[in-house]
This record gives structure tokens, C-alpha cells and sequence, in this order.
């Protein structure tokens, strides 16, 4: 086990280095300049000059890149051109929106997926699993961003139920967790009915059974367990992705989250809070795969680490 952490944990580090780096050039390489974007058409260009100069966009970008490195390392990301402020601590203070979003969200698929899914593979053909199959196809097909409006538009709009916009109460985080849970509830709840209609005619099934359980009993202690690795595998890499893929959301709804903050920076090309959005994201990624390989052996006792 210890060799198999020092091993992920040394890969872990060369993907986020790649990551970070990738953004780096690709940033620099988006037509646009920092500082006409932060002073203004009306700006003189010597005083747009006078920015690049102090944000070292004067250099060349392998200049810039090794400067990057070397105060990374230390633990500066630099300061956001916009606001002023250390572009990491930006970054963690939306931190939390963020994560309160995506709990929510997972949550709530993971109840519904797991309800549906067993529910349909029990009665599997019937009417019912016909309904939650057109139900599923269609939350996993539509977009984002066209949930988020009508969500809006009916509960808001017509209903007036619900705010549009804002972070400040549980009212707030309902429509855009179930924004961002509907596509996730769609695909969740097919691999559960499929993963489910196979375990249900394992032998150990039909041995349970056979010993007089019950069918609540068969599916809760034998079937479910079983079930969960290829749910938890799929979860642990949405997370990761809603930590910094709910860009779409965050903005639908004004969520002061991560996603948002990362739209705002890439359109005024601030790039220190990009790069250390990205830095912040791709470190939450690789640490949530790292814990979902490690929650296979508590799944299956039979998977071993090399």
C-alpha cells in the first residue's frame, strides 16, 4: 500500500505540473493583452506599457514560465491584475461555494440514481422501467445551460418559488443542484439498473434466496455492494469535474463559486487567477481519483494494490 501512494502521489505531480503548464501557454497564446483588457480603450500606451512591465508580460513567455515556477514552488500564484489580491487566496475563498454546490449536486443524483436504478432493474420491461428510462435519457441528453433557464423560467419566472440568482440560503443552491444533478442522475441511474439486472442473477443471489431472505434484504446486503464500484468510479470523476467544469451553472445562476470566477478571469485575461483556478482544480482532481481507488478495497475486499 505504501509503495503503491508514493507511486500515485509521484505521478500526481507531473499531472498537475502538465496541467498547469499546458494553461500557461494556452493563456498566453488567446488573442489579447492583460493590460489593454485592464486599462481600457481610453488607456495611453504608455501606461499600457508601464502594466505589461510590472505583470513581467514584457519578457518572453519561456522568461515568464520559469519566473512562474520558481515562485509556484513557493507558494505564490502571483496577484489578480483586477482586484489585487493573491490570485490563490482569490481562488480558495470561492473555494467552498463551490464544493457546496457539488455536494449538493451528487447527493441528490446519487439518492435518485440509486432509487430509480434499483427500481427498474426489479421490474425490468414493465411500464415503470420503461418511464424511468425515457426520464434518465433525457436528463443525461439535454445541456447544462438549457436546464439552468428553464429551471428559472418555470420555477422562478411563472412559480416565483425560488431566486434566480445568489448563494445566501438553502433556496438558493436548489436550482442549480438540480441543474447539475439531473445530467449526472441520467447515467448514474442506467449503470446502476444495468449493473444491478447483472449481480441479480449471480449464483450467490439465487443462493441467498434460496436461504429464505428477504428481497429488500437480498438487494440492500448482497446486491448493492457489489454494485457500488463502477457508481463510485463514476462519481469520483464527476466530482472532480464539478469542482471546475460547473462554469456553465455557476454563471446561469451567479453562483460565486470557482467556475465563475475562472469565466471572469479568462475574459479580462487575468491570468494568475486562471492559473491558479486551474492549479487548485487539477489538484482536487487528482486527489479525488486517489481516494476513490483507495475506497475499492473497503468495496471488494478482492482488489489488491500492487
Amino acid at each position: 500500500m505504501a509503495a503503491y501512494l508514493i507511486r500515485r502521489l509521484a505521478l500526481a505531480v507531473f499531472v498537475v505540473w502538465g496541467v498547469v503548464t499546458m494553461v500557461f501557454v494556452v493563456m498566453r497564446l488567446v488573442p489579447g493583452d492583460p493590460a489593454n483588457a485592464f486599462l481600457g480603450v481610453d488607456a495611453t500606451q504608455e501606461e499600457v506599457e508601464q502594466l505589461r512591465e510590472r505583470l513581467g508580460l514584457d519578457r518572453s513567455i519561456l522568461e515568464q514560465y520559469v519566473i512562474f515556477l520558481r515562485q509556484a514552488v513557493g507558494g505564490d500564484l502571483g496577484r489578480s491584475t483586477y482586484f489585487g489580491q493573491p490570485a490563490l487566496e482569490m481562488v480558495i475563498e470561492r473555494l467552498p461555494a463551490t464544493i457546496r454546490l457539488a455536494a449538493a449536486a451528487l447527493a441528490l443524483a446519487l439518492v435518485t440514481a440509486l432509487v430509480l436504478g434499483v427500481t427498474a432493474a426489479l421490474r425490468a420491461n414493465s411500464a415503470l422501467d420503461q418511464l424511468i428510462s425515457v426520464v434518465t435519457v433525457m436528463g443525461q441528453s439535454l445541456p447544462d445551460f438549457w436546464i439552468g433557464l428553464m429551471l428559472i423560467l418555470i420555477f422562478s419566472g411563472i412559480l416565483r418559488l425560488l431566486p434566480t440568482f445568489g448563494s445566501d440560503t438553502l433556496q438558493h443552491l436548489i436550482l442549480p443542484a438540480v441543474t447539475l444533478a439531473l445530467p449526472l442522475m441520467g447515467a448514474t441511474t442506467r449503470l446502476v439498473r444495468s449493473g444491478m439486472l447483472e449481480i441479480l442473477g449471480q449464483d450467490y443471489i439465487r443462493t441467498a434466496r434460496a436461504k429464505g431472505l428477504k428481497p429488500s434484504v437480498v438487494v440492500r446486503r448482497h446486491a448493492l455492494k457489489n454494485m457500488l464500484i463502477p457508481v463510485v468510479t463514476v462519481f469520483g470523476l464527476r466530482l472532480g469535474y464539478l469542482l471546475g467544469g460547473s462554469v456553465i451553472v455557476e454563471t446561469v445562476f451567479s453562483w460565486p463559486g470557482v467556475g465563475n470566477t475562472i469565466i471572469f478571469a479568462i475574459s479580462s485575461r487575468d491570468y494568475a487567477v486562471v492559473q491558479a483556478a486551474t492549479l487548485v482544480v487539477a489538484i482536487s482532481f487528482v486527489a479525488i481519483n486517489l481516494v476513490i481507488d483507495l475506497l475499492y478495497v473497503f468495496l471488494d475486499p478482492r482488489i489488491r494494490f500492487a
